[in-house]
């Protein structure tokens, strides 16, 4: 009997995640389906239950879940506790632990591309699940600020780090990384874009943790103006790598995340 996962979100159309999954299950030489679970947020609960009931080997979180689902888990691991946010599930026996693997994912992209954070002045667009596991990354990696940018700052605290509206964005003269970590400008809502090209000319570099398309509007705008850019893809890769080396109790070698995302690059269905 094979192994199945799946991913739990609001709307999914847009997901790679199949593919990338199936993928590394064939490099590992491992059985197994990967589904997609399109879920509302009143039946979160119940669906979680289902999974367990039905003998789901693991699952990934996405928008917009990534902070509710931990109410719904026996345990939250130490990494996804400091991040505030669940993108990966566990299943063990009849317990449920959360885990978070955007953390290293994005780390992994930040390397790829060669966008150094330390000492750097950070400006995140949205404060939910995603922007957590960003905004913990590059504290840990010594940024010297962070401002959070919400549609409703006024329902925030990060601490001792700023929170403005969009509006106030036109305040800030210059910085240095813009990271776009809110769904829009996602597939099929290709052509919105959270800021505008103004805005945009104030940092140095720009990173859109959106992958499909892999050119949005956000990075298209970026280029244009010169910026230092990158997309989520390879986040998305390396965390789903992430999320089976937890499934599957064993290493994921950095050589199958870089053929997996080499060989997304070819493939026209899906780019």
């Amino acid at each position: 009997m094979s192994d199945f996962y799946g991913l739990m979100g609001k709307r999914l159309v847009h997901s790679f995640s199949p593919v990338i999954h199936d993928l590394i299950l064939k490099k590992i030489g491992k059985n197994g389906g990967y589904n997609l679970f399109e879920i509302d947020e009143k039946s979160l609960g119940k669906s979680v239950e289902a999974l367990k009931i039905l003998g789901c080997s693991g699952a990934n979180v996405t928008i917009p879940y990534k902070v509710e689902i931990m109410k719904y888990l026996d345990k939250i691991s130490e990494e996804a506790e400091s991040i505030g946010a669940v993108n990966t599930i566990e299943f063990i026996s009849d317990k449920l632990i959360g885990h978070n693997t955007d953390y290293y994912g994005f780390g992994l992209t930040l390397k790829r591309h060669g966008i150094e954070v330390s000492g750097k002045n950070i400006v995140l667009l949205g404060t939910g699940g995603a922007s957590k596991a960003v905004s913990r990354y590059v504290l840990d990696r010594g940024a010297r600020s962070i401002t959070y940018v919400s549609r409703d700052p006024n329902r925030f605290c990060r601490g001792k780090f700023q929170v403005i509206s969009y509006d106030e964005l036109y305040k800030i003269e210059r910085s240095d990384i813009v990271i776009n970590c809110t769904p829009c400008g996602m597939y099929p809502d290709a052509d919105s874009c959270p800021v505008d090209e103004k805005i945009l000319s104030r940092f140095n570099t720009a990173v859109d943790l959106i992958y499909n398309p892999q050119q949005t509007l956000f990075l298209k705008l970026g280029n244009k103006l010169g910026l230092n850019t990158a997309n989520g893809l390879y986040m998305l890769v390396a965390q789903a790598a992430a999320s089976q080396q937890i499934w599957q109790k064993r290493k994921i070698p950095l050589k199958a995340i870089d053929e997996i995302y080499n060989e997304l690059l070819s493939r026209e269905d899906i780019v």
